[in-house]
C-alpha cells in the first residue's frame, strides 16, 4: 500500500457548469403538480380556453411563441402532442382553429430545467464513431448527471476529444434539450423469478405467469397471462398480490429512441417510470466486449421511487436507442454496481457495494440477475472509514484491472482512491493507495453537496488516465493523470 507522489494528478482549468437554460417540456396538469391530492382541475382550465375570443387566442399564442420558440427544437409538434392528451375531454363535432389548440396545449405544457440545481458524477467511455478523429485523437461520450427542481436526476451527454498528448477538450453543448421516445422492450423471465424470490413471492400463482412466457417475452404476452392468472386466481394463493408485484417488475422495462438529427449533447434520459420518478443516478457506462468480438455500451444507474432505490442496467450500441431493464440479486441490492469491459472465465462480472460500505467482485450469467458477490476491499483508512466504492468500471491494463474508488471519512468528505486487482482473480488485490488520489482542493470545497470529488467512470487514452469528476454535486472537472506512473505507484 502506497502514498501518491505530489503532482501526479493534473487538473484541468476547464469546467462544466450547471446550465438551468437547459431546460425540457412536461405535459403539466393544474392540479397534479405533486403536492396536492385531488381531482385535477384540467376541465376547468380546458373551458377557460375553449371560451376566448378567437383574437384573444392569437395573441395569447403569439405570446408564448415569441417567448419559447428558441428554447425548444419543436414547440409546436410539442403542443399538438399535449393537445392530443385532452382529446377525449372535446366534443369531436365542433371544429376548432390550429391556434386554439396549440394554445391548448401550451396550456398544458411546462418546462423544466434539467440542470438547475446541479451537473455532476460523470462517465466517460470512447464514443462508437471515430471518423473523422485527429490521428492520435480520441472522441469520448460523457454521461453527466443533471439535478433540476426537487432533487430530480436525469442522465444527459456530453462529447469531446482526448488529443495524442492526453489534452482533454469537452464540446460545448447543443442550446436544446430533447427527451426520447419511449416505447417497449423484451422482458427477460430470470430478472421476474429473482425479484418474486427476493420479494419471498416464488409460488405456484408466479410459475403458472412465467412457465407459460419462456426466457424472453413482450409486455403483451406477459399483460395476456396476467389476465388468465386474473380470471382463475380463485385456486392460486397470492394471486392477486403476485399480479402486482409482476406489472411493477414488469413496468421497469423500457426503451427510448431518439431521431438520428438530435445531437448527442441535446439528447436527455429522463425518467419514464415509477421506479425511477424521483430520479436516475450516477450512471457507470462502460465499453463492453464481448467474446465474440461485439462492442456495446451498458450503464448501471440508480433508480430512486422517492422512498426505494433500486439498479437499472441501460444498454446502447450508438448513443441514440436504449433500453432500460431492472437489475436483481443480492449483489445488485444497493448503489454503485460497475460492470467490467469484458467477460472474465466467460461471466459477466462486476464491482459491487451491496453491503454499502466495501467493495465486492459479482459475477454473473445474465447481466441483469446478480445473485452473490465475494469481498475484495474494506475500509482501512481514516479517508474511508465512514464507506468504500467504486469510481466506475474497471479499466484493463496490462498489470491489471485498475479501479478508482471512492472513499467517505471524516465531516462527509468524499475522496478518491485506486486500488489494482489481478486480472484472472480481481478479488485479489495487487496494489493500494494509502492516500487519496484526488481529494477537494481549497475551491472544490464548497457546492450542492460539499466536500465531494466523485467520478462515474475514467478513460484510458494511450498514456493518459482522464478522470471526470463531480465537485460538490455542482459542476464537474477534469484531471489526467500518467497510467505509467500511476501503476508504478499502486505496485511500488
Amino acid at each position: 500500500m502506497t502514498s501518491v507522489r505530489a503532482g501526479l494528478v493534473t487538473r484541468s482549468p476547464q469546467r462544466l457548469a450547471a446550465d438551468s437554460s437547459r431546460v425540457i417540456t412536461r405535459l403539466f396538469v393544474p392540479g397534479h403538480e405533486g403536492f396536492e391530492h385531488q381531482d385535477t382541475r384540467a376541465g376547468a382550465v380546458l373551458e377557460r380556453i375553449l371560451a376566448l375570443d378567437e383574437q384573444d387566442v392569437q395573441w395569447a399564442l403569439d405570446d408564448v411563441v415569441m417567448r419559447f420558440n428558441g428554447r425548444h427544437r419543436d414547440l409546436a409538434g410539442t403542443f399538438h402532442r399535449h393537445a392530443g392528451e385532452l382529446a377525449d375531454r372535446l366534443d369531436t363535432d365542433i371544429k376548432r382553429s390550429q391556434s386554439r389548440m396549440l394554445l391548448l396545449g401550451a396550456t398544458f405544457t411546462s418546462e423544466y430545467a434539467i440542470e438547475a440545481a446541479a451537473l455532476c458524477n460523470p462517465s466517460i467511455v470512447a464514443d462508437p464513431d471515430q471518423v473523422g478523429v485527429a490521428a492520435g485523437s480520441l472522441r469520448f461520450v460523457m454521461s453527466v448527471r443533471g439535478i433540476g427542481e426537487g432533487h430530480l436526476s436525469s442522465i444527459g451527454f456530453r462529447s469531446g476529444v482526448v488529443d495524442a498528448e492526453g489534452g482533454v477538450i469537452v464540446d460545448a453543448p447543443s442550446r436544446y434539450a430533447t427527451v426520447g421516445s419511449v416505447g417497449s422492450t423484451l422482458l427477460d423471465a430470470a430478472v421476474f423469478r429473482s425479484e418474486l424470490a427476493r420479494l419471498r413471492d416464488e409460488g405456484e400463482a408466479a410459475d403458472y405467469v412465467l412457465d407459460a412466457l419462456g426466457d424472453r417475452f413482450t409486455k403483451a404476452d406477459l399483460d395476456e397471462q396476467l389476465d388468465a392468472l386474473q380470471r382463475h386466481r380463485s385456486t392460486r394463493g397470492r394471486a392477486r398480490e403476485t399480479i402486482s408485484l409482476i406489472r411493477a417488475i414488469g413496468a421497469r422495462f423500457y426503451a427510448v429512441e431518439f431521431a438520428d438529427d438530435i445531437p448527442l449533447s441535446e439528447r436527455v434520459l429522463y425518467p419514464a417510470t415509477d421506479a425511477e420518478a424521483a430520479g436516475m443516478e450516477d450512471a457507470r457506462f462502460v465499453r463492453f466486449v464481448d467474446d465474440d468480438g461485439s462492442v456495446r455500451y451498458y450503464a448501471t444507474y440508480t433508480a430512486y421511487s422517492g422512498t426505494h432505490i433500486r439498479q437499472q442496467l441501460l444498454e446502447t450500441t450508438d448513443f441514440r436507442s436504449f433500453t432500460s431493464a431492472p437489475m436483481a440479486g443480492t449483489a445488485a441490492a444497493n448503489k454503485g454496481l460497475a460492470l467490467f469491459p469484458r467477460r472474465i472465465g466467460g461471466r459477466f462480472a462486476a464491482m459491487s457495494r451491496a453491503d454499502r460500505e466495501s467493495n465486492s467482485v459479482a459475477y454473473a450469467d445474465d447481466p441483469f440477475v446478480w445473485p452473490d458477490s465475494a469481498p475484495c476491499q474494506q475500509p482501512t483508512q481514516a479517508w474511508e472509514a465512514v464507506q468504500l466504492g467504486n469510481c466506475g468500471p474497471p479499466i484493463e491494463t496490462d498489470a491489471g484491472w485498475l479501479v478508482l474508488t471512492h472513499g467517505v471519512g471524516p465531516m462527509r468528505t468524499y475522496r478518491i482512491g485506486a486500488i489494482l486487482l489481478d486480472l484472472e482473480e480481481p478479488t485479489r488485490i495487487i496494489g493500494q493507495l494509502r492516500r487519496p488520489l484526488l481529494s477537494p482542493a481549497p475551491d472544490e470545497q464548497n457546492g450542492y453537496v460539499p466536500n465531494v470529488v466523485y467520478s462515474c467512470g475514467g478513460l484510458v487514452h494511450g498514456e493518459t488516465l482522464v478522470i471526470p469528476y463531480g465537485i460538490g454535486d455542482a459542476a464537474i472537472g477534469l484531471a489526467t493523470v500518467p497510467l505509467r506512473e500511476l501503476l508504478a505507484e499502486l505496485v511500488g
